[in-house]
């Protein structure tokens, strides 16, 4: 009997490992079929999802000869195209990156500026190409920037014959039976040698139809023999006789400004400016803290449109000479650190508002410092406002905002 129960506990034992192992295998491919099928519905949801967004859009290169301004290809980001002295933009001067990975307007190139392409010079000149002018060389019985007049041995058009006052007589002598008679200078030669008579050449005339070098920064007055320069209301007249210097009417209390207003000196002029402090807003507030700059009051910790608000919005007041050579840098923000407190390890810098933003970038000069760039030239008189913010990161977390409110008061002459 014994020998009988072990038999049978072997064959129970044999039995139930049979039995495991077909359970085990059951169990195998249960899960590879499990396995199967979760395969197939991933791929069907690949298939099925949208290709997510563009972050980017592809690297932009600098035209030949000219400039390229702003670094980031993110979506909603500019950048700027500007060509070198002698060549023009054909193109975009302005591409913004879309989300979906491209790149607006037209791929900008700089081509040369070709004067003579359009056969400016008349009567049989010879037109020779220069840096951004060219140069007619004329038969000897034309003149002219153009070649576009007679060449005169009667007094010219531009001398004055009405009016006595720029008249003389010519000085005479008798040479060897002869007599030879001459003008002062300043004066041309009218008349036969026996009656003629020495009459003025409009300087300022001469100058401006031959394409003569610039005698005046603003305006020429001829005067008998020679010519005077003069310059428009709120500028005065230079040492040199030709250049025009801007007064300032603030710091010599020529201004009308009432009191609470600040005297601005531009071209030409002034203006009295009172910056405001933007209204309260639900939990954003602002108090002024100097006649330029407003803080934003203590916000309330769960607010967190209160916190995104700018911290600081200062106003900058800066006078513009008309068609300025651009680029040209306009204003730098920077940020500096409380004593005692770790300052921000990142910056952001951006054109937050403006009536003329495109004409505008904003690039870092260093780790930093922002600067603003004027692209394309203003011609004045105009009034142009651009904001500029920017924004502190401590660890890729926001800090803080501020704001520089920016007016640029163009004057209406190039000095």
């Amino acid at each position: 009997q014994s020998c009988l129960s072990r038999q049978q506990l072997l064959a129970a034992i044999r039995q139930m490992q049979q039995l495991l192992k077909g359970q085990e295998t059951r169990f195998s491919e249960g899960l590879r079929a499990v396995r199967s099928r979760l395969s197939t519905i991933h791929a069907s949801l690949a298939k099925a999802a949208p290709e997510p967004p563009a972050a980017a859009c592809p690297v932009l290169q600098a035209p030949a000869d000219g400039r390229k301004f702003g670094t980031k290809y993110l979506v909603d980001h500019e950048v700027h195209f500007a060509c070198d002295p002698g060549f023009q933009l054909l193109g975009s001067s302005t591409r913004i990156c879309q989300a979906n990975g491209s790149w607006t307007g037209q791929e900008a190139h700089c081509a040369e500026i070709r004067e003579c392409s359009s056969s400016p010079c008349q009567n049989g000149g010879t037109c020779l190409e220069g840096l951004n002018h060219f140069k007619c060389l004329c038969p000897p019985q034309w003149t002219g920037t153009t070649c576009q007049y007679q060449a005169q041995t009667a007094p010219p058009t531009w001398s004055v014959t009405d009016d006595p006052a720029f008249s003389r007589q010519p000085r005479c002598a008798q040479i060897a039976q002869t007599q030879q008679c001459s003008c002062d200078p300043g004066f041309h030669m009218s008349g036969t040698a026996s009656n003629g008579i020495c009459q003025d050449l409009n300087e300022c005339e001469v100058y401006r139809q031959q394409g003569g070098p610039r005698l005046c920064a603003h305006a020429c007055v001829n005067i008998p023999g020679s010519f005077r320069c003069s310059c428009p209301a709120g500028y005065v007249l230079l040492g040199d006789g030709k250049s025009c210097e801007d007064i300032d009417e603030c710091s010599l209390s020529q201004d009308n400004c009432t009191s609470g207003s600040t005297c601005i000196n531009t071209g030409g002029g002034f203006q009295c400016v009172t910056p405001q402090c933007p209204p309260a807003t639900g939990n954003i507030s602002y108090v002024k803290t100097s006649p330029f700059q407003c803080e934003r009051n203590p916000c309330p910790m769960e607010s967190r449109s209160c916190h995104q608000a700018p911290k600081t919005i200062s106003f900058h007041y800066l006078p513009l000479p008309s068609r300025l050579q651009t680029p040209a840098p306009l204003f730098r923000m920077a940020t500096a650190a409380a004593p005692g407190r770790p300052g921000p390890d990142s910056l952001r810098f951006g054109i937050a508002g403006g009536n003329e933003r495109g004409h505008f970038v904003v690039q870092r000069s260093d780790r930093h410092t922002g600067e603003l760039l004027l692209l394309q030239s203003l011609r004045g008189p105009r009034t142009v406002h651009v904001d500029v913010d920017m924004a502190e990161y401590l660890d890729r977390a926001f800090q803080a905002k501020h704001l520089s409110k920016i007016t640029l008061f163009v004057s209406a002459y190039e000095f």
